[in-house]
């Protein structure tokens, strides 16, 4: 594990160079794979896909696809990296592509993807989110292990995985590109976020007028509160990142005090539930 934390800074050749690969390049019948079971990416731009599907007409699959046998399925092949590859050869009407058959685990799969993605800008921020967050809760990341593996700073895996404390409706802002990253990272922790993002979409508003309609929007809602302790709002933001759920600390000056996570829907309060009974 050594290796894969200095090495996501090289990129996904390193991680290659790690595994068990076979020396040739082979081919298989398009119907012999199957997805990353672990890709992070659900949306592919299509106008992207149909370009690529022309190119591939013309000149083929230059880059073989990366994948390793399925567990699931003995017949099939999963794709570990490449599968934007995969479904613009599908478009391009090939019958089969090139492969690099690979040995790898559930965990190197998953990193593979998100490498591949992360490196290529392919996700949108909710995505990436997701992958950063599903190292952390499926294989025991934590948020300076993903720092170093991905090789981007700790803050910005902390602000990545606090997009995900956003309430529904407004993550699928983000994913259908109506607001941006940094426009999420302005509505975390607003009790009225939905409306806020709503507002910002109206009224096409960039990330800095976002940021001056929130400052009035909180002036109007009356006096300034009391200035909280910097302590405990590094505590509520370190948990929200790990669980993906905004986190209220309330704490008397007599160290007594109320915990409160709030969920939206039923399925993030069985994964807290799930959290709390694993854990403790």
């Amino acid at each position: 594990m050594n290796k894969i934390k200095k090495g996501l800074g090289r990129g996904l050749s390193s991680l290659i160079g790690e595994t068990k690969v076979e020396t040739r390049i082979n081919k298989l019948s398009l119907s012999e794979i199957i997805p990353n079971r672990y890709q992070p990416r659900k949306n592919f731009d299509q106008d992207n896909l149909n370009d690529l599907a022309n190119s591939i007409r013309e000149r083929g699959v230059i880059q073989p696809i990366i994948v390793r046998k399925s567990e699931t399925d003995n017949s099939k092949y999963e794709i570990i990296a490449g599968e934007r590859r995969w479904l613009a050869a599908q478009k391009a009407g090939l019958h089969d592509i090139p492969v690099v058959v690979t040995d790898v685990d559930d965990l190197k799969s998953l990193e593979f993807a998100i490498v591949e993605n992360v490196q290529r800008n392919d996700l949108n921020p909710l995505e990436e989110a997701e992958g950063y967050k599903r190292l952390i809760d499926e294989f025991s990341y934590d948020q300076d292990k993903v720092s170093k593996f991905i090789g981007k700073s700790r803050s910005y895996i902390t602000n990545s995985l606090r997009i995900l404390s956003l309430p529904r409706e407004v993550l699928k802002f983000v994913e259908e590109k109506k607001i941006t990253a940094g426009h999420a990272k302005i509505l975390v922790g607003l009790d009225n976020a939905e409306f806020v993002a709503n507002k910002i979409i109206e009224k096409n508003l960039s990330v800095r007028q976002s940021e001056n309609f929130v400052k009035i929007f909180k002036k109007k809602g009356g006096s300034k509160p009391n200035q909280k302790d910097p302590n405990l709002v590094n505590l509520e933001n370190s948990i929200s990142s790990k669980i993906g759920l905004n986190v209220l600390i309330k704490n008397s000056k007599r160290n007594k005090g109320v915990i409160s996570i709030e969920y939206k829907d039923l399925d993030q309060l069985n994964k807290l539930i799930d959290v709390i009974k694993n854990n403790y």
